[in-house]
């Protein structure tokens, strides 16, 4: 009963996984990471060296940094508040590649696309509470992470669109052979080019005239401002990691099932946070992707750093004991499939239960930490292979209680770890006896 449970479930993570814009999506916010990264750090530079007030160049020998702060400054605004833009160009590449159309353009339809159901105008409030509008131009809510989901639909279908009109053989230009072959495919893809925006830039039209409303205010209210509140309350994230680590223990990739979920909502919340705290402003979000990283899985999912180290204190086992040396320098940073497959962790009812519980009981004491101000919110995207400690300092730009309360996570995560390492050594002993007999 229970193999065919979880044949089942295989099945349905296959087919899940296997869907195409699945893929896409994982493969467009996986190419996003360095632009979010660089974006990051540019912040973190800005601050901590460029800045004249809280950075190095408030030291009177270095004051002259504060002159390459604009440098920084314009990095981070051009990653992080277009992140929509990139977001929007990527995905049109990876739906047109999973329809064998080749090439770069397809990106720009997307965002020729996008770009169309917007408005083209901006109210602005002026300090006598009166206001004007400015024309032909592009708020930022458009371009920063708050268009994320609209971008992604729209995205999605005008690539579809514009590849079953290439498919209509009325609609192609056919030109002589003696035209090179780049001139005869940029005809080709004439008319599908102009249908798919003209389409696209017909439906915004009609939500807009029909509702009084644009499409980006239905998708931002109704489907990612609710998905952002519950990701950023704690029973959110909790469910999200309890899904992931339940596949891992079935035997499928837990993060690669909750990936197209949690990347879209944790991405944007850390870019809102550097965006902030490059603007002197109050850091809204808790919990983003450095904080997933940071308490829920150092060592890797399961926070197996604590399953190691809990190992090398208490295991009997020499099975355990080689295979945890084998992994300490593959969990050092943050990677444990040799792990997770080689003790198993997966299937094993006595290592599966810390390994569901533990990163739960971590997020929830990191989140306390950071709720209460002990820990200071991540502001850095910091890539997931950093080791730990050193992640939480640099996310958090040197929060010394982000220190603190990872550490006290990892200590948690030893004591929760190391009962269940002594049943599997009881357990062990108990089969040989059993054998032995």
């Amino acid at each position: 009963m229970f193999d065919k449970l979880i044949n089942s479930l295989n099945k349905v993570a296959e087919k899940v996984n296997s869907i195409k814009y699945i893929i896409a999506i994982k493969n467009t916010f996986a190419a996003l990471l360095p632009v979010i990264i660089t974006g990051a750090f540019a912040t973190l530079f800005s601050s901590v060296i460029f800045d004249a007030e809280n950075g190095l160049a408030q030291i009177s020998a270095l004051s002259f940094l504060e002159k390459f702060k604009p440098i920084s400054s314009t990095i981070s605004y051009f990653t992080l508040n277009f992140l929509t833009i990139y977001a929007v160009f990527l995905l049109g590449i990876e739906v047109a590649k999973l329809n064998n159309i080749k090439g770069v353009f397809p990106g720009i339809i997307a965002v020729m696309s996008y770009l169309t159901v917007n408005p083209t105008f901006f109210k602005l409030i002026q300090e006598d509470g009166s206001s004007i509008i400015v024309q032909n131009v592009l708020a930022k809510q458009y371009t920063d992470t708050k268009g994320l989901f609209l971008g992604i639909i729209v995205s999605i279908l005008s690539i579809e669109l514009y590849h079953w009109l290439s498919k209509q053989d009325k609609l192609k230009i056919k030109l002589p052979e003696s035209v090179p072959a780049t001139v005869s495919n940029s005809f080709s893809s004439l008319i599908p080019t102009i249908f798919t925006v003209a389409i696209i830039a017909t439906i915004g039209f009609a939500i807009e005239a029909l509702t009084g409303m644009y499409a980006f205010d239905i998708i931002y209210s109704l489907v990612q401002k609710p998905l952002e509140g519950l990701i950023q309350g704690l029973p959110g994230v909790l469910t999200l990691m309890l899904i992931a680590q339940v596949f891992w223990v079935i035997g499928i990739h837990g993060m690669q099932m909750v990936k197209p979920i949690r990347e879209p909502l944790l991405l944007s919340a850390i870019a809102v946070n550097t965006a902030a705290f490059e603007a002197g402003e109050e850091v809204p979000n808790i919990i983003n992707m450095p904080f997933w990283d940071i308490y829920m899985t150092f060592g890797g999912s399961g926070a197996t750093l604590g399953l190691l180290i809990a190992i090398f204190i208490v295991g009997k086992r020499e099975d355990y004991r080689q295979i945890a040396k084998l992994s300490f320098v593959p969990g050092i940073f943050n990677i444990n499939e040799p792990l997770i497959y080689g003790l198993p962790i997966m299937l094993n009812p006595i290592l599966a239960i810390p390994f569901i519980i533990t990163p739960l009981v971590t997020g929830t004491i990191g989140y306390f930490s950071t709720l209460f101000g002990f820990a200071g919110k991540a502001v850095v995207m910091v890539p997931w292979p950093v080791p730990p400690v050193l992640n939480a300092f640099i996310a958090t730009a040197g929060s010394i209680g982000a220190v603190i309360t990872q550490i006290v996570c990892i200590l948690v995560s030893i004591l929760i770890y190391i009962p269940f390492v002594k049943i599997a050594d009881r357990s062990a002993r108990e089969k040989m006896d059993s054998e032995a007999a």
